[in-house]
């Protein structure tokens, strides 16, 4: 079972959010709003919690297209079952990526969770299987893909909140996870260092931090390829040029597993 989630309020951080148990449990719409007690008040669809009105206004058009409705439907099953392996050249499924970061995060009963632009709730709902006595968060600002979250954990069986907010800007207290997850986001961001940077806000100093991203291809076809990305605002780095970023949010390299232009980091707070 969830603990109950403390989001502060965008307008002061002193009011505090209070969001039961019960809109974690996937497989029974709630409906309604929750309000601080400086009268902030935000909407709740289908247990999902909008912390921000709109979508950003500074989209990339990568990010644009996580918008669609068609992009959330096909998301899963036809591009993430099968991206890794494609992008890698080897055999990779979701159970060998989900088996690598349950090695590597532990959850335990009782912790945090915190899965950043969640898209459909892969990572989060991994976690909850694998501990479903820790309490998970999935936040995106994709309203497609947290329905396709929702729909999706309530097939599994998995509790978590759903929580869309700007990952530069997140409605959480400093120090709220015990661990943060996120698969393949970092390189579709407009601000990539700001959101490690609030990612290290809400991490709690003993926490651990579970990141794939993609790195810049070494070969002329995957360099050709990534530059037509890059139009699309898809951004590639080296790997020390990611550990650049990460030292400067105030992490550093535990361990790192690559496969291809594939990359998996855990990560821990510095201080």
């Amino acid at each position: 079972m969830q603990k109950t989630l403390k989001l502060k309020s965008p307008g002061n951080e002193q009011y505090a959010l209070a969001v039961p148990p019960e809109l974690s449990r996937l497989d029974k719409p709630f409906n309604g709003s929750i309000c601080a007690a400086d009268g902030s008040e935000f909407d709740i669809a289908d247990n999902i919690i909008s912390v921000i009105g709109t979508a950003p206004d500074d989209m990339s058009m990568a990010q644009s297209t996580n918008h669609w409705s068609l992009t959330a439907e096909a998301y899963e099953n036809l591009w993430r079952k099968r991206s890794i392996g494609i992008l890698s050249g080897d055999e990779y499924s979701l159970a060998d990526e989900a088996a690598l970061l349950n090695d590597w995060m532990k959850p335990r009963e009782g912790e945090w969770f915190l899965d950043v632009g969640c898209s459909t709730g892969f990572y989060a709902r991994s976690l909850v299987e694998r501990e479903p006595r820790c309490s998970v968060v999935a936040l995106d600002f994709s309203l497609p893909m947290l329905a396709k979250a929702r729909e999706q954990g309530a097939s599994h069986g998995a509790g978590m909140y759903l929580v869309r907010a700007d990952a530069r800007q997140m409605p959480f207290y400093t120090g709220t996870f015990d661990g943060i997850v996120s698969g393949g986001t970092l390189n579709e961001l407009t601000d990539p260092q700001r959101v490690l940077h609030e990612c290290r806000r809400v991490i709690t100093k003993k926490g651990r931090f579970f990141i794939m991203h993609l790195l810049r291809a070494d070969t002329w076809y995957g360099k050709l390829l990534q530059q037509g990305s890059g139009i699309g605002g898809i951004h590639f780095w080296t790997a020390d040029e990611s550990d650049e970023m990460f030292t400067r949010a105030g992490f550093r390299m535990l361990k790192r597993e690559t496969k291809g232009i594939v990359c998996f980091t855990l990560l821990e707070p510095t201080v």
